[in-house]
């Protein structure tokens, strides 16, 4: 199964890796430290060189409590990156993003693909994905990142994630978005407690059932914090054995903060896959 991304094909048997380059000053793990463009520039090229094959690129923190920022300082924190990574560097721009606006301009500027926690679900969102004409990440979120983690509940998590990402999609055909520009994401840590993340970590494998690669992202998260007792900065080792799971479990893209360590992860897991065959 291949996708082509503003030019770039991969083949999404696979499981590749996705640099974050955060251009926020509020994130959770790296916030502040990439604001400007040229220190984005060269955290994508150091990422690229350790082995990723996406960056993507936020102006919006959707941390646990955070708050949203304008459309227009979006695109100016998020623009000025793309154009010159996508310019500068051979990887897949993603761009972190629920604004239509965004999405128009950064795929204008070279960006390959649009990861929308949001599922797509601001008005205008659908078309202007199927406009930009590049693959979509629809993401499972319950509630928005300032109130998503008060009160989550689910009758069974993995029927209800899989049943909004089945809505979500459907959306995103009738808008026009290509069926096999599609990527879903099950939203770790978006409106769930430990208990759910771990249940959708379980069973990961069954989101192949809708058909779509699938791409997460668990990198130095809470949950993992709630489970090691660790601080965001000593979260390594868990979120590679968050990744190796989730790549072994068949996910083709996993979204990461450390690329060389989670890279050389995913290669023992290709091998050992190559050599059950």
């Amino acid at each position: 199964m291949t996708m082509t991304f503003a030019g770039r094909t991969l083949d999404m048997a696979k499981c590749h890796v996705m640099g974050i380059v955060n251009v926020t000053p509020d994130s959770f793990s790296d916030g502040g430290r990439f604001n400007a463009p040229d220190a984005a520039l060269a955290r994508a090229r150091q990422m690229v060189a350790d082995g990723a094959a996406f960056i993507d690129v936020g102006g919006e923190s959707t941390r646990p409590g955070a708050s949203p920022v304008s459309t227009q300082e979006e695109l100016d924190r998020v623009c000025p990156v793309v154009e010159a990574i996508a310019r500068e560097l051979d990887v897949v721009v993603s761009v972190d993003t629920s604004s239509p606006e965004v999405m128009a301009e950064t795929a204008r500027l070279g960006a390959g693909l649009i990861n929308d926690v949001r599922a797509l679900q601001r008005p205008g969102a659908p078309e202007a994905a199927a406009a930009a004409g590049i693959p979509v990440c629809v993401m499972h979120i319950q509630g928005e990142p300032d109130t998503m983690q008060d009160n989550p509940d689910y009758q069974n998590v993995r029927r209800d994630v899989s049943r909004f990402l089945v809505e979500r999609l459907a959306v995103a055909e009738r808008a026009g978005v290509r069926p096999e520009h599609l990527i879903v994401d099950p939203g770790f840590g978006f409106g769930k407690t430990l208990e759910h993340n771990l249940s959708l970590l379980a069973s990961l494998e069954q989101l192949q059932i809708l058909g779509f690669p699938v791409l997460v992202g668990l990198s130095r998260k809470s949950m993992l914090g709630a489970i090691t007792g660790r601080d965001v900065a000593d979260r390594l080792p868990a979120s590679l054995a968050a990744a190796t799971i989730c790549a072994m479990k068949g996910a083709s893209i996993v979204r990461v903060h450390d690329v060389r360590e989670t890279v050389d992860a995913i290669r023992v897991v290709a091998a050992m896959t190559g050599a059950a065959k």
